[in-house]
Formats: C-alpha cells, structure tokens, sequence
C-alpha cells in the first residue's frame, strides 16, 4: 500500500475575512393547497393548506360526508370504498354523515385522493384514470389496481406504476 500526501498551499490576503457576502434572501412558502385537497373537500369541515394541516386532518379525522364525497367523485362504490378502508360495510353505513371517522380510515381517505390526483395528472384525465384503475392488468397479476389498495404496498405498487406510465417505460 502507497500513501502519497500532498501539500497544497495558497496565498491569501491577511485582510482577507471568510465570509461569503451575498444578499440575504427569504424564502416562504405560500401555503398552496395540495392538489387533492379538491377531491377531499365534500364538507366544510374539511380544510388544508400545507402538508402540515392534511397530517392535522389524517390525525384528527373527518367527516363521513367527505368520505362519501370523495368515493362519489372516484366512482367507487361503498363496497370496494370499504375494502380499502379495512371497515365493514354496515360499520360504514352506521356513521352518521357529520361523525368524525377514524384516523385509520382518514389517512387511507387522503392516501386514496393523493393517488387518483396523481393517476389524473398521469393520465391528463380523471375520466381515463378511473378506466384504468378498474381494469385489470398483467402488472398486477391479472387484478385491477383498485384491488390492491387495501394494503400500503398495493399503494405503493399502483404509484410506482403511474411513474412507469408517465416515462414511457410499460413493464
């Protein structure tokens, strides 16, 4: 083994002082809205203007009228809305429209408008998104992706997918 050392030097001016002067800059966040706070907002009860606030929300819950809000404009029906959510039909059908639903439930919610604005954005169409996300694929082992959103990793592979779409790379 060879261990070479070298030696740099350099002049400096002795006045010289190690500051880096450059005009000071601040720089603020806006609070914009997440995009899929629209697909979130069937109640007025429900608002977000930072990522900060949907983990107040996913945390404090919501109410069941958004829940149902949002399956209405993702055209899922309550049964595959409660498959996804891991709750019983008839427990869902139980809450009153103005109960808070449970953190579980809520975060899945938000997880589930998070998706279906990026497959928007993917497929520059909610239409054509919602066709997508109900046909089954051979990507996801002959299933639609819809059902597979009952688990994280389901969440994930769905995501990962619309990356693929939106690169031209169709596995």
């Amino acid at each position: 083994m060879v261990i070479i050392f070298v030696h740099m030097s350099y002049k400096s001016k002795p006045d010289a002082k190690n500051e880096v002067n450059e005009p000071m800059a601040a720089y603020v966040v806006q609070g914009a809205m997440p995009s899929f706070y629209s697909l979130l907002n069937g109640s007025k009860q429900v608002k977000a203007s930072s990522d900060f606030d949907i983990i107040s929300l996913a945390r404090k819950g919501f109410p069941k009228s958004a829940l149902l809000s949002l399956a209405k404009k993702i055209s899922l029906n309550i049964q595959e809305l409660a498959n996804i959510l891991h709750i019983s039909e008839r427990t869902l059908q139980r809450y009153e429209d103005d109960a808070i639903i449970r953190t579980e439930y809520a975060e899945k919610a938000i997880e589930l408008a998070r998706l279906y604005t990026r497959g928007e954005e993917v497929f520059e169409s909610m239409d054509k998104f919602k066709i997508w996300i109900k046909t089954p694929s051979l990507v996801f082992r002959g299933e639609a992706p819809v059902t597979i959103l009952d688990t994280s990793a389901g969440f994930d592979m769905v995501f990962k997918e619309l990356g693929r779409i939106e690169h031209g790379v169709f596995a």
